[in-house]
């Protein structure tokens, strides 16, 4: 189990994603801005940050460096749509979205948790 923070700015999305990754065990915590991204990553160490596809380039940017600063251990998921490209170069992961298969975004997510783990021991 991860503890995910899940960021954009379409609530849709964002609870949509949240029950997938709770239905698969993980805990969420959903947030839609960069002031948030901070208060949350100040309370709590995050194993993954989600960067959700609708936000946009510049506020992904600002997320990224708010996550790398306050919660430096968790890793970042950058979704993003095929028509617009990866924006953020430095993420330790992306997946194309809309993907067909929402499984895909619980195995991204388990798959960064597992390298997480692998570097803290």
């Amino acid at each position: 189990m991860a503890l995910v923070l899940c960021t954009g700015v379409d609530r849709a999305l964002i609870t949509t994603r949240r029950l997938i990754l709770e239905k698969a065990g993980h805990k969420v915590v959903a947030v839609t801005d960069e002031t948030e991204v901070v208060a949350a990553c100040k309370k709590q160490t995050f194993d993954v940050a989600v960067i959700g596809q609708a936000v946009s380039t510049h506020a992904k940017r600002q997320i990224m460096q708010s996550v790398r600063q306050y919660c430096p251990s968790a890793k970042i998921l950058e979704l993003y749509r095929f028509s617009l490209g990866k924006k953020l170069e430095d993420a330790d992961s992306w997946l194309e979205v809309p993907t067909d298969v929402p499984e895909e975004l619980v195995e991204r997510v388990a798959a960064l948790t597992k390298a997480n783990d692998k570097k803290s021991h």
